[in-house]
């Protein structure tokens, strides 16, 4: 990867959070959390009640929750390394909410994700139609095990 690296993410539990300091640490990159303005609660994540905050969001293709305030300026960045847990087959509603902020053009973005079983393809296909401007590279769902040696496969 040329030039500078930041490694955005999106952690409702945790387990993104962990894989995202170990890539930005491989790659002496910078880091920074994409924290909801209202916090998820574990009711909120309960995907067995269909009326919990993330079943209806995911299941509201408009919906975009959103982001506590914080200051970014991607225009010092070369590549973004976008992580995330994956939510019925996709990424997160907040994570479009974070694209659709920000002016990825001339940006490479490289997506990770986590998850229990679920692959990323359906992710990337999303992502690219949330942020076309983007440089977009082939992603790859992670573990705390694997990400610094796939980070430095980059």
């Amino acid at each position: 990867m040329n030039g500078k690296t930041l490694v955005a993410y999106f952690s409702a539990s945790g387990v993104t959070a962990g894989v995202a300091k170990e890539l930005a640490q491989a790659l002496n990159a910078d880091l920074h959390e994409i924290v909801p303005a209202q916090p998820y609660t574990d009711a909120d994540l309960d995907w067995m009640d269909k009326k919990s905050r993330s079943t209806l969001e995911m299941n509201d293709p408009a919906s975009r929750p959103a982001i506590a305030p914080a200051e970014l300026d991607l225009s010092g960045y070369d590549t973004v390394l976008l992580g995330f847990p994956i939510w019925w087959y996709v990424e997160p509603r907040i994570v479009d909410t974070f694209l659709e902020s920000h002016d990825f053009s001339g940006k490479t973005v490289i997506p990770f994700a986590t998850s229990g079983g679920s692959g990323i393809e359906r992710s990337e296909s999303s992502l690219k139609a949330h942020c076309p401007a983007a440089n977009w590279k082939p992603g790859k769902r992670l573990t705390r095990a694997n990400a610094a040696g796939w980070a430095k496969s980059l």
